[in-house]
């Protein structure tokens, strides 16, 4: 009879269900164990819905700076004293029942996916028995909702259970007024007032993506610049963008506190001002979804943040238990989620398998314009991780952006100097998700500069920069330029 390698997953976000996918397909007996459907925070309450609303708020986005400029004509019947009435507006109530039908239908066809590769999908809470079997297999303990119990054995254990919203004590969302991100798809009436607090990937997206809806938006930020985690010319970029649209952005201001005081959110600051509006949404960080599985007691070493540490190929410091994910802390990105996930399962089942490298991996910010970077950053430059050069391109020279009205962003690419290898680029534009792919394949491949630069773009098109910022880092690489 032929040994069937069991794996029991606990938790169904990418990182989870991205593994259960693969280990069906090796021939693996797979269960996933999951308490809120397949997909988890990324298609249920994260990724996928916020992306879902930021979609809309593009469109507001597009509309309201450029039609003018573009010579369309809106028909208005807006009486002449109310002329400067917005011409356009947003029913959110009806948005936010499109944000979670898309969601739940993702979530579906996860699932379909998942049943039809041949595993195992369990509705509960699973936590590991502190012991392991003298053949290496160890117990999973899953708990259902009516509170009944049932153990899986596993020869290896992947844990991909995410994050939840981290609270302040002295500003705890109540679904209502004071909210958290999972939340805010639960209001049927666009916020008035809305301060966002915290002016991370989050919270800048939501806070551009109300702010394009039509409320009047506070950014409180503690750190002297939104989006203290990104290139700083490209935070710059969406800080004048967000002012020049009327956001009160306020840098070095971090918040102690919010109640509500009837229909209204005062929200308090360190330095003893407060501010009030009609909502406040809490965007100040995630905790680990770590808490009261047994990973301790069955030898996961957890950082002081909770997380789980992992090597490079997702083994914890139990042998055979993984992890995958937010979980992990290593990088908050359903992609980097899935592929933890899959090099866990690659390096269990003995295939071949390279090792998590966070130098070649892309993200995005979706704010308006968006936000997109790979591999190595401006800030390794300036630190002297690494010698690069270093050409920006603004947009404004690009004639596809002219035409189309664009006048905030560039390209900017990084790349060694003596080989002209490509290292790493960042993209500020209209859909920065795509445009960021050629330099991803760049810094995967190790591509260099004149490659970019000798490939033909399509005359006009935004890619057409890319190119461009290659040939000046070729031009000035061969007339010898350091």
């Amino acid at each position: 009879m032929e040994y069937v390698t069991r794996i029991v997953i606990i938790g169904g976000g990418p990182g989870g269900y991205e593994a259960a996918l693969v280990a069906a397909q090796l021939g693996a007996e797979v269960t996933v164990v999951d308490c809120d459907g397949l997909g988890g925070a990324s298609v249920l309450t994260d990724c996928v819905p916020s992306k879902t609303l930021i979609a809309t708020a593009e469109v507001m986005t597009t509309f309201d700076s450029s039609y003018e400029e573009l010579g369309i004509i809106v028909a208005d019947d807006t009486p002449p004293l109310e002329q400067a009435a917005r011409v356009v507006g947003v029913d959110l109530g009806k948005v936010n029942r499109r944000v979670k039908r898309l969601a739940l239908a993702q979530s579906h066809d996860i699932t379909a996916s998942v049943t039809r590769a041949g595993a195992r999908v369990m509705r509960g809470r699973g936590r590991l028995d502190g012991t392991q079997a003298l053949d290496g297999s160890r117990k999973v303990v899953v708990t259902a909702a009516d509170g009944s119990e049932e153990t899986l054995t596993a020869d290896a254990v992947l844990i991909a259970t995410g994050a939840h919203p981290r609270e302040l004590p002295d500003a705890q969302p109540d679904g209502e007024r004071i909210l958290n991100w999972t939340q805010v798809y639960d209001l049927d009436e666009l916020p008035e007032e809305l301060i966002v607090v915290g002016s991370g990937v989050t919270g800048a997206e939501f806070a551009g993506a109300y702010q394009a809806l039509g409320s009047r938006v506070t950014l409180v930020s503690s750190r002297d610049r939104v989006l203290p985690g990104e290139d700083p010319d490209a935070a710059a970029v969406l800080e004048d963008v967000f002012r020049r649209r009327g956001m009160n952005v306020m840098a070095r201001s971090r918040a102690q506190s919010a109640k509500r005081v009837g229909d209204r959110v005062e929200v308090t600051l360190a330095d003893g001002r407060v501010i009030t509006g009609t909502h406040c949404l809490m965007a100040v960080g995630a905790i680990p979804n770590s808490e009261g599985m047994g990973l301790e007691e069955a030898g996961v070493r957890l950082r002081e943040s909770g997380h789980i540490w992992t090597d490079k190929v997702s083994r914890t410091t139990a042998p055979g238990v993984y992890a995958a994910g937010d979980v992990t802390g290593v990088f908050a990105l359903a992609s980097v989620a899935a592929m933890q996930g899959r090099i866990a399962v690659y390096h269990f089942l003995g295939d071949a398998v390279a090792p998590l490298n966070l130098k070649t991996v892309s993200s995005n910010v979706f704010t308006d314009p968006e936000i997109a970077t790979v591999g190595y950053s401006q800030a390794d430059v300036d630190g002297g991780k690494i010698d690069a050069r270093v050409v920006k391109l603004p947009l404004l020279r690009n004639p596809r952006a002219k035409m189309q009205g664009i006048r905030d962003g560039f390209v900017k690419i990084f790349c060694r100097p003596g080989t002209g290898i490509v290292v790493g680029g960042v993209v500020v534009a209209p859909r920065a998700s795509e445009l960021i792919h050629p330099i991803s394949i760049a810094v995967d491949n190790n591509l260099t500069v004149e490659q970019i630069a000798n490939a033909f773009t399509v005359y006009p098109s935004l890619s057409g920069s890319i190119a461009e910022v290659a040939r000046q880092l070729h031009t000035r690489k061969a007339g010898g330029e350091a």
